[in-house]
């Protein structure tokens, strides 16, 4: 299995540091509102990474971080009138909601930066003992990255061409991302901008900044040495670059050995943004009738380092692919040969190879799921010309319950619609107006069960109901 490496920028075969564990580090959401589709487009492509990780033999151990601590967590809850935890904990809750209906694995642990404040102090201690770290002239402990010779080698930047240094200080978590600076690390209380949200400290009251909260909590609970660190492309710089400055001058070790980043989700082309109407949360998109599995599809069947651009029409095209799966499944249930053909093995040994092999060249999901559909393809016209047998057609359906383990995707549980009697009433009389030749009343019956919910599919053994969207 091999994964790119954006510090290198090569693929670079995944050997773990401690015997077959994977230590997997992956960027969580800020608990100031609901994620929108753009974080979700992230947090599946970790969610991919994971499955297959397992599904190639590693143990995984996952830490997703829940950043309830900074800039924006603290203004919500100030102008909400409410405590920081009283203001994220909704936000938290909708978090984990989203993850299930989206099929999403859970982390081994979801740290909230507002439990690691001991940790972050003891970190910024060090890195002033050790020379890293310095105190402003507004009392705010800075990190002087200028002490960090390798700075810059994740994010490829040639700080000789950008402004650096103690002249150039950044106090708030975000910033210009074609500027280097100095990051904060403890910011001083300051009472009319933070309320009564501050820590005591040896620095004096106040707060961490953003960048060493995450340093913090993967080195607690993975160890100083980690094996991937995950998330989106806007992370590269300033917060990763910022995150190895800090660790590894307090460590002396490398901090993560794999760096993995997912680039930007685009809607109709444009940047998502609520200015220009195209901002959705996941819950926008169930308001519209869209089911988890069809957003999860959508949103994990790009590789992770093209950008995807989100559209309805695309919404409704893995509407229509995971129907093509459903008819697939309850095809096969159906079979009932006892005859062994041999040809269904030959395309499903095919198809075993090519999906393992796409997804270990650095998760090619567009190509595993082409040969997943590649094989329903070729043994839909085996079945047609009835060359499928039913232990052939079960070694199938064995084989796309192994690789759900990673899509989390597929209706395995697929079933003949159960209607209504009414309903079903309306397809025997319409069997028997198409049989007498009376047209325009079998039409008006199809209307009239399509009204219902369900689509009529004229199949060689007769008609069976299938539920409309």
């Amino acid at each position: 299995m091999k994964l790119y490496n954006t510090e290198t920028r090569q693929k670079e075969e995944v050997v773990p540091l401690q015997d077959n564990r994977i230590l997997l580090y992956t960027c969580g959401p800020t608990v100031y509102n609901f994620a929108h589709i753009g974080n979700f487009r992230t947090y599946l492509f970790e969610d991919l990474l994971r499955r297959f990780l397992k599904f190639a033999g590693f143990q995984v151990r996952q830490v997703m971080n829940i950043t309830d601590l900074d800039d924006k967590t603290i203004q919500g809850s100030l102008e909400r009138g409410l405590s920081l935890k009283e203001f994220t904990e909704p936000y938290a809750g909708a978090f984990f909601e989203d993850l299930k209906t989206l099929r999403i694995e859970p982390a081994e642990e979801y740290p909230r930066a507002t439990d690691y404040i001991p940790q972050m102090i003891k970190m910024i201690q060090r890195l002033l003992e050790c020379g890293y770290a310095y105190r402003g002239g507004d009392g705010c402990i800075y990190y002087s990255i200028d002490k960090f010779s390798s700075y810059g080698r994740l994010s490829h930047l040639r700080l000789d061409e950008l402004q650096i240094g103690a002249s150039q200080r950044m106090f708030f978590d975000e910033y210009d991302k074609e500027e280097a600076s100095d990051f904060v690390l403890w910011k001083a209380y300051d009472p009319k901008r933070d309320g009564e949200i501050y820590w005591e400290s040896p620095f004096g009251p106040g707060r961490p900044g953003w960048h060493i909260e995450c340093s913090a909590m993967a080195m607690h609970l993975l160890g100083e040495s980690i094996d991937i660190h995950v998330g989106g492309v806007d992370n590269i710089f300033p917060h990763h670059e910022n995150e190895i400055a800090q660790s590894e001058a307090y460590s002396g070790k490398r901090f993560a050995r794999c760096w993995l980043h997912s680039e930007h989700l685009l809607v109709d082309h444009k940047k998502m943004s609520k200015s220009l109407g195209n901002f959705y949360t996941l819950r926008d998109l169930l308001e519209k009738g869209y089911r988890g599995e069809e957003i999860r599809y959508l949103l994990l069947q790009v590789h992770y380092r093209t950008q995807l651009n989100f559209t309805f029409e695309g919404l409704d095209g893995t509407r229509h692919a995971l129907e093509r799966l459903r008819d697939f499944i309850i095809r096969l249930r159906a079979l009932d040969d006892a005859k062994t053909y041999g040809l269904c093995k030959l395309l499903l040994d095919r198809a075993v190879l090519d999906f393992s092999s796409h997804l270990a060249d650095d998760l090619n999901i567009s190509q595993a799921l082409a040969s997943l559909f590649d094989l329903v393809r070729e043994v839909n016209i085996l079945a047609d010309q009835k060359k499928v047998g039913r232990e052939e057609g079960q070694a199938v359906l064995d084989f796309l319950e192994k690789i759900d383990q990673v899509l989390a995707v597929l209706p395995l549980h697929a079933r003949e619609a159960t209607a209504s009697l009414e309903v079903q009433e309306a397809l025997h009389k319409r069997s028997a107006a198409r049989e007498k030749g009376e047209w325009k009343e079998a039409d008006r019956l199809r209307a009239f069960i399509l009204s219902k919910g369900y689509v009529v599919e004229d199949t060689p053994k007769g008609p069976r109901l299938k539920r409309s969207f």
